[in-house]
């Protein structure tokens, strides 16, 4: 299990696939923010983050270009990552309530942490064929952890991807097709469940379209899901 995650990050970082998206990410890296003018930027590709034996898989949209695109982790560096992981250790889950950069030191207990697409994308719009290409690292995680039993996407695009994902893996479709709703869920064939919120985004958060009430009524509803 351990082994083929390490397998997928070595083959995410080292991916080229989207060259839009390598472009930008370097050409962000090279100019940087002000605010982390003294910071070497990670630039390269993020790969997922988190514990092989994993009950909880989050999904998420993309790196920040000055958040994941600086730190080298996914939700670390940027206002999303303040809300994700202050709640996974309000639940337990993470070492922390804070993820500063790769070498921090955090770790997760029964949590992994991926996205839809590697790369941070222009205006955080990752193009489809874009998601496409990424899809296979995403394949590769969801068959690696075996223990997972609640998959948690984070915004539309997370959910979507996860679908596909799923289909890949020759799982079989579920009728009527679902649809995203914020605080929805639903049970696998397989075993298991897809639960969907939206993204912890600045937008998001800074005009109550998800508040922090909603956001922890999803982790206890993962919880419950889990029967954890």
């Amino acid at each position: 299990m351990t082994r083929d995650l390490d397998a997928v990050a070595r083959d995410v970082v080292a991916c080229e696939r989207c060259p839009r998206l390598r472009a930008y990410c370097l050409e962000v890296a090279r100019v940087k923010r002000k605010a982390y003018l003294h910071e070497e930027y990670w630039g390269l590709p993020v790969p997922g983050f988190g514990d092989p034996e994993a009950w909880l898989l989050i999904l998420g949209l993309a790196p920040g270009a000055h958040g994941s695109n600086r730190t080298g982790r996914m939700f670390t560096g940027d206002r999303s990552g303040v809300w994700l992981y202050g709640e996974l250790h309000r639940q337990g889950l993470a070492s922390a309530p804070r993820s500063i950069g790769r070498e921090d030191g955090l770790t997760l207990h029964g949590a992994y942490i991926t996205a839809a697409a590697r790369c941070a994308p222009p205006d955080n719009k990752p193009a489809p064929d874009e998601l496409d290409h990424c899809r296979e690292y995403l394949v590769r995680e969801v068959a690696a952890l075996r223990n997972v039993s609640v998959r948690l996407t984070l915004g539309r695009i997370a959910f979507d991807a996860f679908w596909k994902a799923r289909r890949e893996l020759g799982h079989e479709a579920l009728s009527p097709r679902p649809e995203f709703k914020h605080g929805a869920s639903w049970d696998l064939p397989e075993g298991g469940h897809v639960l969907a919120s939206y993204h912890p985004s600045q937008q998001n958060t800074s005009t109550g379209v998800l508040t922090a009430a909603m956001w922890r009524a999803v982790f206890d509803k993962a919880r419950a899901l889990a029967g954890v």
